[in-house]
């Protein structure tokens, strides 16, 4: 198939295209640099940018693809508003072009968690938090929404809600934003994790998935508490002092039972326990 990527040089899409291209696939990438430095990647790399949907029309339906996959972000240097811009905009421009180049299928990452508050990891049926009274949690919740919905606009669709990514070219590695000094937090907040290599093999295998959002996490959800000392261990960091008593509603996981038993996804890293230390389990 001829698979057109958004997001090549994110830590998911310098993974992804090496497995697409393993499995025999046609990758056209667009980046806003140099696509000389793509091409000796085996891809066809056009220049372009996102927020010019004009151009962006002219360089997805020159590439004449089957698929279009959305694996942008704008999370390298912790600029939110950018990510949120490129969930609305961003994802609005490339649907816009997919569509009007004739593409039936259109994959998106998005985030497992965005859902509205309980006390059991949340499934893929679980509403969105769209009610949350915190303006930014409210604001982010918008803009997934705005994503998944835009996404579904395609006649087949998938939204991988990725779990909190670790590994490298992340913010849970060696190096890495969370591993700075006072940025761990700690308590009973849960969070369900996904190792990078894994994030890549389920969008892999995601050109194949019926219609719909899917959790991609990990087996392990955890507060805090018990994460963070392992972490900290992990990537030679200090470790959190313990803080607060009450779990915040929404932090509480997410549940990946539909990916495992209805589309056959494994995990090579089934808990943060042994991935944060670069094991499978």
């Amino acid at each position: 198939m001829r698979i057109f990527v958004a997001g090549v040089s994110g830590a998911i899409g310098r993974l992804l295209v090496p497995l697409l291209l393993a499995a025999g696939h046609e990758v056209t990438a667009l980046t806003r640099r140099d696509p000389a430095a793509l091409r000796d990647r085996g891809v066809t790399a056009v220049a372009g940018d996102v927020y010019d949907a004009d151009s962006l029309r002219g360089v997805v339906a020159a590439a004449r693809p089957d698929i279009v996959m959305h694996q942008l972000t704008d999370l390298s240097t912790r600029d939110f508003a950018g990510n949120l811009r490129i969930r609305r905009v961003g994802t609005r421009n490339l649907v816009d072009a997919a569509l009007a180049a004739g593409v039936r299928r259109v994959i998106s990452q998005s985030i497992s968690w965005a859902y509205e508050p309980g006390d059991e990891p949340a499934d893929e049926v679980t509403p969105l938090d769209l009610a949350a009274p915190d303006d930014n949690r409210r604001a982010s919740v918008e803009a997934v929404a705005r994503l998944e919905e835009i996404t579904a606009e395609a006649p087949e669709w998938v939204v991988l809600r990725y779990g909190m990514l670790y590994g490298p070219g992340t913010w849970y590695t060696r190096g890495g934003l969370m591993a700075e000094a006072g940025n761990l937090p700690s308590g009973p907040d849960l969070t369900s994790f996904l190792h990078v290599e894994d994030a890549a093999i389920a969008a892999v295998q995601a050109l194949g998935w019926p219609t719909g959002p899917v959790n991609v996490v990990d087996d392990d959800p955890a507060p805090a508490a018990t994460w963070a000392p392992v972490f900290a261990e992990s990537v030679g960091a200090a470790t959190p002092p313990p803080a607060g008593s009450a779990r915040t509603a929404w932090a509480r996981g997410a549940s990946n039972d539909y990916a495992r038993t209805r589309l056959a996804w494994m995990p090579t890293y089934p808990s943060w326990r042994t991935g944060f230390f670069g094991r499978p389990g």
